[in-house]
């Protein structure tokens, strides 16, 4: 018997960046995977084999493994052939803060009466919503549909090469056969396996995206009192980084974090302390940093030109972080209405986001190039950390620009080579800037 008849089938709900990396990955693995979405555009583009999202390798890996893949807005199907019904809808914040689990409400709705199928919960969701969940089926006469809990850790960018080789599985569930066979499917992967209730493996998730940003926020602040006292943050980054207790990763400084996950999962598990009577002050100085980083751009623009009425500022990068195309909560929005609101001109380049970009920064003039953004400009701020942004000629550049500025908000430039090509290069916590 082959690889892929051994393998059980899956169904994955939601095609998004989670949704089409887990059909991806476990179609590498020999399973079938039977994805469903209710935007029939969406899955009348991947029936052809365009995905709607960049993620590197993504494409390659669903063109390979097609035949495993199936694509439908039809739920019947997947609950035909797939006992494990992955669940990976958005659950973005409402206004009050809280996950908004309408899409994840609709997928409980969605399931029959059943003794055989098992809803995997990869969205990011509130602690206790499990527990709701599980209530839900009761009401409806459904107590046979089991619930497991599998949050993801996938970082965009790197998703397909994290879901090949992860951490680790986490897997709450109640002990029953719906757990088991979850823990059956990553058992190949062979990563270390957090098996628990269905509770803590919620808060996992949350607690996880949640250290990861204060750490960001605390080396923001160091490289802020490097600032005011000549220390070089990417010296005291590497010192802190060798005792293993701290550890390198996340220790760099830059102009705060975004995406979909980091600011909404900080916010959401504030908000979950707030409403069960408990003050995470913690959090809220994560929050606040990260959003006062952003804006120490304006001043250091303002430090070395002066007012930024009719100046001309390009950006260097608008998703918010390198090999994606994805806008969610980037620096460069905040940026970009900062110096508008300021006077400022802004042009910018991004290699994939500009078509993205384009729709929610109407007043921005975007460029097919990052020496064309710069032509005119008097500033430029390094916002995204591109490696061609890292390859670019300065010479050339500062023929193009009218100013001799680069705001470094990444630490991503070699300062010698911006300085040696004659401009005035400022970092986020260097000596020297």
């Amino acid at each position: 018997m082959s690889q892929e008849q051994q393998r059980e089938p899956i169904a994955v709900i939601g095609t998004g960046y989670v949704g089409l990396v887990t059909a991806a990955g476990f179609a590498e693995l020999g399973n079938e995977v039977w994805c469903v979405d209710i935007d029939a555009a969406k899955i009348d583009r991947l029936e052809r084999g365009e995905i709607p999202i960049y993620e590197p390798g993504l494409a390659e890996s669903i063109a390979a493994n097609r035949h495993l893949l199936h694509f439908s807005t039809d739920l019947a199907p997947a609950l035909e052939h797939a006992r494990l019904l992955f669940v990976a809808v958005g659950t973005p914040p409402t206004y009050s803060g809280d996950a908004d689990l309408s899409a994840v409400h609709a997928v409980v709705d969605a399931m029959p009466a059943s003794d055989r199928h098992a809803l995997v919960m990869k969205s990011t969701v509130p602690v206790g919503t499990g527990e709701s969940i599980k209530r839900a089926f009761a009401a409806r006469g459904k107590d046979g549909f089991r619930y497991v809990s599998c949050p993801e850790f996938l970082k965009e960018g790197s998703a397909l090469a994290d879901f090949r080789n992860p951490d680790r599985v986490v897997v709450g569930d109640e002990g029953d056969w719906a757990g088991d066979a979850v823990v059956d499917l990553y058992a190949p992967l062979q990563a270390p396996l957090v098996r628990t209730d269905v509770r803590s493996a919620e808060m996992v998730k949350l607690a996880s995206n949640a250290f990861l940003a204060t750490k960001i926020s605390f080396i923001n602040e160091i490289a802020n009192v490097c600032e005011e006292t000549g220390a070089d943050v990417e010296e005291v980054a590497r010192g802190m980084g060798l005792d293993d207790r701290i550890g390198q990763k996340f220790l760099r400084p830059g102009i705060g974090f975004g995406g979909s996950c980091f600011p909404k999962d900080v916010s959401a598990l504030k908000l979950l302390a707030g409403n069960s009577g408990y003050h995470f002050q913690l959090l809220n100085a994560v929050i606040e940093v990260n959003e006062l980083q952003k804006r120490r751009v304006i001043r250091k623009l303002q430090k070395h030109l002066g007012t930024l009425v009719g100046k001309r500022i390009t950006l260097l990068g608008l998703a918010f972080k390198a090999n994606t195309d994805d806008m969610r909560e980037a620096s460069s929005l905040v940026l970009a209405s900062r110096l508008q609101g300021e006077g400022a001109v802004v042009a910018a380049y991004d290699p994939l986001a500009a078509e993205e970009a384009s729709k929610l920064m109407p007043r921005v003039e975007f460029a097919d190039s990052a020496i064309g953004a710069l032509e005119g400009a008097d500033a430029a701020v390094l916002v995204t950390e591109w490696p061609e942004f890292r390859e670019l000629d300065w010479t050339v550049a500062g023929q193009q620009m009218a100013g001799r500025l680069v705001i470094d908000g990444r630490n991503h430039l070699d300062p010698d080579v911006v300085r040696g090509a004659g401009f005035d290069y400022e970092g986020v916590g260097r000596s020297g800037s």
